[in-house]
């Protein structure tokens, strides 16, 4: 499951992740809909579901901020919100990178998605930087 941040929520997104994900896309706040969720409390969300991978592009409240866990995947995109729209083809291009491109690889890692790199970082905190192909 995908779980996008509301920052993204918008249709044509969750759609255009649709489009090649097979499996099930929803936006945080299905998660714990009618209430407002601070971003300190997503982890713990994340939690409550089966191995989720949450999409963002708030690279600053997330990247260094929140820490790896085994039952889920943090992917931040570095993007600007005028162009949240190219999220989910780099979001594509990253489950397509052969460290990251089945939902057992991804768990347990913090990711932060650039165009031209993967910077991620596990239980450790060591960041590891990888180069897109």
């Amino acid at each position: 499951m995908i779980v996008v941040d509301e920052n993204i929520h918008d249709r044509r997104i969750m759609d255009a992740i649709l489009d090649w994900y097979p499996g099930k896309v929803v936006s945080i706040t299905s998660l714990r809909p009618g209430t407002i969720i601070k971003d300190d409390a997503i982890p713990g969300l994340l939690l409550k579901t089966s191995q989720p991978t949450f999409v963002t592009i708030n690279v600053e409240d997330f990247w260094k901020k929140v820490s790896a866990h085994d039952g889920y995947c943090i992917v931040t995109i570095a993007l600007p919100v005028e162009r949240s729209r190219e999220a989910p083809l780099l979001l594509r291009r990253l489950f397509r990178s052969p460290p990251f491109n089945n939902r057992a690889k991804r768990m347990g890692k913090v990711i932060r998605l650039a165009a031209t790199r993967i910077e991620y970082y596990g239980a450790d905190g060591k960041v590891r930087v990888l180069e897109f192909e």
